[in-house]
């Protein structure tokens, strides 16, 4: 009574909300619907959210969220996501006896029990065995009002598979080509960072660890096919000498196998579908996995240049 300066007698009023209203909700319209996350998101701050990227193919080739494209060695189950909502668990074995290469054999993942949209829900795919339902035989996310927010769709079966969790503002794709397994996936920024510092190995937000970064001597060793063959093959789907067709004349490489050149090709058209911005489609990454800006490839001739003047002084 007191803290809302009210009179102590005669008829009161309730006090006033807290918290700003939802821009757009007002008498007679309807409140966002909690299970639609672009359209509650745009009405809550004014703009559509923002969206990143995270791709694993081939032998398998990282690419982050943070642009970051890595060849690995990871064997045996690493986690590309794991925050509030989403876990993403992906399990690699060599491509060959004795190889470092290694390629994804078996994808898991768990979109959390959200409670106004859905039940939490499994999918787990492994070579050869691409459903298109989840673990518990059923394509969306349940009997909740929002179920509908989850669904799984798949154009090719057997070879394609497409998740679509709108309550999360998320779209996964799974393929398999040759003998292995691909992921991309495009979520929203505020999902992707939801997450503790207990939680901080996902590939998708570091890429690789140090240690498990294949050299760029591992990489150039010879394969099963010689070096022209692969630029070749990869170069018909793949003109621009990016990233892309680096993993791609690795992995034909490595395993003779020209239906490699397919998983990087797809690769780089989920990117351009998912990517906000286009002008971070191709990377050209160092042996570290950094992508080279134009900054980064100025700074050695900079560099030469600050030494040659103090030479001369």
């Amino acid at each position: 009574m007191i803290q809302h300066n009210c009179s102590r007698q005669g008829p009161t009023a309730p006090p006033p909300p807290r918290g700003p209203a939802l821009p757009g909700v007002g008498p007679g319209l309807p409140a966002p619907d909690p299970c639609d996350y672009e359209g509650r998101f745009s009405r809550l701050h004014g703009r559509p959210p923002g969206f990143l990227h995270c791709a694993s193919f081939g032998d398998p080739h990282v690419r982050s969220f943070h642009h970051h494209f890595h060849t690995c060695r990871v064997q045996g189950a690493w986690p590309l996501l794991d925050n509030d909502f989403l876990f993403v668990q992906a399990t690699s074995s060599p491509v060959a006896l004795g190889a470092n290469a290694t390629a994804i054999r078996k994808l898991t993942i768990i979109f959390k029990n959200m409670q106004e949209c859905i039940d939490q829900k499994v999918y787990q795919a492994e070579v050869d065995n691409l459903p298109a339902a989840f673990e518990d035989g059923s394509i969306n996310g349940g009997d909740r009002p929002g179920g509908s927010s989850l669904s799984i769709q798949t154009a090719n079966p057997g070879n394609h598979v497409e998740i679509q969790a709108a309550y999360i503002g998320t779209t996964i794709i799974i393929r398999q080509t040759a003998g292995q397994l691909s992921f991309s996936i495009k979520v929203a920024e505020d999902v992707a960072t939801a997450f503790s510092a207990e939680q901080d190995l996902q590939l998708c937000v570091g890429g690789c660890p140090p240690s498990q970064r294949l050299s760029r001597s591992e990489r150039n060793r010879r394969g099963a096919i010689t070096t022209d063959t692969a630029r070749r093959l990869c170069k018909e789907g793949l003109p621009v000498e990016d990233a892309y067709f680096h993993s791609c004349v690795f992995d034909v490489l490595i395993s003779g196998d020209p239906n490699f050149t397919v998983a990087a090709q797809a690769a780089l058209e989920d990117a351009r579908a998912f990517l906000p911005d286009l002008e971070k489609l191709h990377l050209f990454p160092s042996d570290a996995g950094v992508p080279l800006s134009s900054a980064t490839l100025l700074a050695p001739l900079l560099s030469g240049l600050l030494v040659l003047w103090l030479c001369i002084q």
